[in-house]
């Protein structure tokens, strides 16, 4: 390895030293303790310690880092507390997920480190969030993103790295090429020679160094962390490497070529820079050994400190507290003394354009979404009202978004990001339920961020663009999700959701967005979650619906007024008003859940269910549930119609009325 060319104090090659020993001697430790049952699995980074130690002191404390497996040493060259990182490795409290994730599945807010998720790719695109948080107030900060070379292999890569090419985004992704994707080598990964070949297909900069050589990562990194805060761009670094032990402990090594790891031993990135320092007469051996034993002493007294903390005791109640970011909603009251006759599309346009008014951190992303004005026009006129850095057209590039959304969360701003159809958030999926929807309850960090979703059919739109699938977020703790049937409700409730702190999935069924309209206060004012509306007062059965099913349930509890139908209007599905539901089935003893959403797995069993289980003595039928075909949708007017549970909602009421 070639360190002569690097010009370095003694006090700085010895501070290098010192933080590149550390996680070395700390791996030595886990290794132990994994053999004495005292963790539960560990992931090495043996033989990378040069990257995580150059990339994380090479930056500034305040750029944020996005980890991964093999990172140890950028959490302890940010000098977290070693007691606080053993809890983590042991489960306990302590740890910074109070033991409801495991090893380096964890971020720490005020290291600005951010911790990632098995599915590996999606930190990337939450790099560029934090990075674009940084362009927006011209800060001067960066953010760095790892990604192995199997991980590169994900779509997410492709996708972050175009958006930060595109928006001109100030961060840096490391790729530590080890060669090997779990026991699969890198010629049955990919077929590109080289990572940096990449770069050019994205119209950046790639550089190539030598992961192993703690010098040249270091200096490569500052230097490009100096230059991307006067010239904001997006970098790709290979750091070529080698792992030395198995992708997790359990895996082994057996895979491995013979004299694969010892020609790799070679290249250690330890003993190699322990060899330049003494023949250089920057530390002599007793020098080394006196650092190494200090170390090992700090590690012995924290390891034993978390050993005897405490075990978790289980609690329920703070399990499910801590699942959502504290947040009392607290209404605004409507102000306005008038009302203007708007349609549903335009009630979203005017909650959006208020919440823009109001909060100054408020970013909106989606395709087409600047001077085309999105493709049902919910934000025609913002892009020149609020400029691009609000505004921001997207590529095609959904999970990337998501992932940036939940960047810019994490720097103080609020996002929305509107998916073209709801049936395109499938792009998106991990980043929604794996990332956004579990990381308050993983580590604290709430993610302020909104998901448009025109949704619904009706509109003759085909199996792509006309599905129901609120029932994939309903299912998915950590997420709200919203779904009005009426203009003012939809104003209100986009302004509530920009209020909270957490993800809420927005549904707006399109075929609503024009054919519905009604009076809706002029001014600011918010309609609290979780608080279901009573459209139509009766005696006889009880209708729970939402969405478009709320027009077809009243105007049928219009005509049949001798029926003495109460209708309830959900308004948000997390959080579900259950007083309001039981208490209309207390007093009708009859229900009917109606849902534009296929029968199976819908969120109309589970209304069904709680009411067997809280309201059954008051019954005086089964409860019923009315909901489309366990079909995809079909294109045809005709065929769309028979697939909606809509035209068989008279001979449903009546059969439960005569029951």
């Amino acid at each position: 390895m070639n360190f002569q060319k690097y010009k370095h104090a003694p006090e700085e090659l010895i501070n290098l030293y010192k933080a590149l020993s550390l996680p070395r001697v700390i791996e030595d430790k886990m290794l132990i303790a994994l053999r004495q049952g005292r963790i539960s699995k560990w992931f090495s980074g043996f033989g990378q310690e040069a990257i995580s130690v150059g990339c994380a002191l090479g930056l500034h404390r305040e750029d944020h880092i996005c980890t991964m497996h093999r990172n140890l040493g950028v959490f302890t060259a940010r000098e977290i507390p070693l007691q606080r990182l053993f809890s983590q490795f042991q489960g306990k409290e302590n740890g910074f997920t109070k033991g409801r994730d495991r090893s380096f599945h964890f971020g720490a807010p005020e290291y600005n480190i951010i911790g990632m998720i098995s599915h590996l790719g999606q930190q990337l695109g939450v790099a560029d969030g934090l990075a674009l948080a940084n362009k927006i107030d011209q800060s001067g900060k960066i953010a760095l993103a790892f990604s192995g070379d199997g991980g590169a292999s994900e779509g997410d890569f492709h996708e972050a790295l175009n958006v930060a090419a595109v928006w001109d985004l100030p961060v840096i992704f490391v790729v530590e090429n080890n060669q090997w994707g779990l026991s699969t080598p890198s010629n049955e990964q990919f077929r590109c020679k080289q990572f940096i070949d990449k770069g050019i297909g994205y119209g950046m900069e790639a550089v190539q160094i030598d992961g192993n050589n703690i010098l040249e990562v270091y200096n490569t990194i500052t230097s490009l962390a100096d230059s991307l805060r006067e010239n904001p761009r997006p970098v790709l670094v290979e750091c070529i490497t080698f792992r030395m032990r198995g992708h997790e402990e359990a895996s082994g090594t057996k895979y491995y070529p013979d004299g694969l790891i010892e020609k790799w031993s070679e290249k250690d990135p330890v003993v190699n820079f322990e060899s330049y320092l003494m023949a250089n007469g920057v530390l002599t051996q007793e020098a080394i050994s006196a650092i190494k034993k200090e170390h090992k002493t700090a590690i012995q007294i924290a390891f034993d400190a978390a050993l005897h903390e405490p075990d978790i005791v289980f609690d329920a109640t703070v399990e499910v507290r801590d699942v959502f970011a504290p947040f009392e909603h607290q209404t605004t009251q409507i102000a306005a003394t008038s009302t203007k006759t708007l349609r549903l599309i335009d009630a979203v346009a005017d909650a959006i354009d208020l919440a823009l008014e109001k909060h100054p951190k408020l970013v909106l992303m989606g395709q087409d979404i600047g001077a085309y004005g999105g493709v049902f026009k919910a934000t025609d006129g913002m892009l020149a009202k609020y400029g691009a850095d609000r505004v921001r057209n997207t590529p095609l590039c959904e999970s990337a978004i998501l992932g940036a959304a939940l960047g810019l969360s994490i720097k103080g701003y609020k996002a929305m990001v509107e998916m073209q159809f709801a049936d395109f958030v499938t792009e998106g999926f991990t980043q929604i339920t794996n990332n956004l929807a579990k990381l308050h309850y993983r580590w604290g960090q709430n993610a302020d961020v909104v998901v448009r979703m025109p949704t619904g059919a009706g509109v003759a739109a085909g199996p792509f663009h006309s599905q129901s699938n609120e029932a994939w977020f309903t299912h998915t703790p950590g997420l709200k999700v919203f779904y009005p049937s009426t203009p003012e409700d939809a104003k209100g409730l986009l302004l509530a959701a920009f209020e909270d702190p957490n993800p809420v999935m927005f549904f707006e069924h399109k075929a609503l967005y024009r054919s519905v309209s009604g009076e809706v206060p002029e001014g600011y004012y918010t309609i609290a979650p979780g608080e279901a509306a009573i459209r139509k007062e009766g005696t006889r059965a009880t209708l729970i619906t939402y969405g478009a099913g709320v027009h077809h349930a009243t105007a049928l509890a219009n005509a049949y007024s001798e029926w003495e139908l109460e209708v309830i209007d959900l308004r948000t599905l997390v959080p579900l008003d259950k007083v309001t539901i039981i208490n209309s089935v207390k007093k009708t003893g009859r229900a009917l859940v109606l849902t534009e959403d296929t029968h199976t797995g819908s969120i109309a069993s589970d209304i069904a269910a709680m009411i067997n289980e809280e309201a059954f003595q008051y019954l005086d039928a089964p409860v019923k549930r009315l909901t489309a075909l366990d079909t995809p949708i079909p294109f045809s007017a005709q065929l769309e119609a028979g697939f909606l549970p809509y035209n068989k909602l008279e001979d449903a009421v009546k059969n439960l009325l005569d029951y």
